[in-house]
């Protein structure tokens, strides 16, 4: 004999309660670019709530501990800190783990100076 009375029946209202929770969390997502000005950039995908996970590229420490807590209040975003990088970038995760799988740190941060909101810095010289 099964603890759960109707084990469907709770399936099915988990799946409901997951599709809102889903739901909430993309007005989340919605609501913290909209804060962050993402939104009305031209460079920034306008798909990005069907990536599964969503990589937010943000410039230096600063930024990153500023943003921090909001890693921890909205599901389905993680940070990286790209010092190259000129403002605050969005990417698909899986498009990160792909380019950063498998290599080595060094490799990591020299591959950072070009992709993912990388600008390579130009010395002026007078």
């Amino acid at each position: 004999m099964s603890t759960i009375i109707n084990e469907n029946r709770l399936q099915s209202t988990f799946k409901s309660l997951d599709h809102k929770i889903n739901k909430l969390n993309d007005q989340k997502i919605m609501a913290f670019f909209e804060s962050l000005g993402l939104l009305e950039r031209k460079d920034v995908p306008k798909d990005f709530l069907n990536w599964e996970n969503i990589l937010i590229v943000v410039p230096n420490r600063h930024v990153s501990h500023e943003l921090k807590y909001y890693k921890y209040t909205i599901s389905r975003i993680s940070f990286v800190t790209n010092p190259y990088a000129d403002q605050i970038h969005i990417y698909d995760l899986k498009d990160w783990k792909k380019a950063a799988g498998n290599k080595t740190q060094f490799q990591i941060r020299e591959m950072m100076k070009t992709s993912f909101g990388g600008v390579k810095k130009v010395i002026k010289e007078s």
